[in-house]
């Protein structure tokens, strides 16, 4: 194997796993006040705000659903998409490999809660004036990132080729 396979397939890693564990971190503090204190709610801000939802369903709460048939379809989907990932990152070259590696961080982040809860712990409660965003968590913001990130160089990719 070239040294400079071994280097990407090493950074990937890293990458990977601090993804994970930072989303870990920050969901195993959350739990414990959960455990300490009996709930989740705590005013940072008025843009910020600490509320802990279960979330049954994909990011930011959306396909959420209490019945276990749709639970497990769309966790058999997500496994399914992480896979199409990981097909893709073996196909990948450029810089979106790196933004492939940055979803499926957080991806395999949620992925673990739902397996472990059976559902993933939501926390972080953005809003304005009254006006809240969706509740997510930290592998929700890897996510996105990754996916705006994507979306950007595959537009750059395009405009170069035309």
């Amino acid at each position: 194997m070239k040294s400079e396979n071994i280097k990407k397939i090493s950074i990937s890693i890293f990458i990977l796993i601090s993804i994970f564990f930072l989303d870990r971190i920050s969901k195993i503090l959350i739990l414990n006040i959960l455990e300490d204190t009996g709930q989740v709610d705590i005013y940072i801000n008025s843009f910020l705000n600490f509320y802990l939802v279960w979330n049954k369903g994909i990011g930011f709460g959306l396909l959420s659903s209490d019945q276990d048939l749709f639970y497990n379809v769309v966790t058999i989907l997500i496994v399914l998409i992480n896979f199409v990932i990981i097909y893709l990152l073996f196909k990948e070259k450029g810089i979106k490999y790196y933004f492939l590696i940055v979803i499926l961080g957080g991806s395999l982040g949620n992925l673990f809660d739902r397996m472990y809860y059976r559902a993933v712990p939501d926390f972080f409660d953005l809003n304005y004036n009254g006006y809240h965003w969706f509740i997510f968590n930290v592998a929700d913001i890897f996510i996105t990132i990754g996916i705006i990130l994507l979306i950007l160089a595959e537009l750059i990719s395009y405009k170069k080729s035309k």
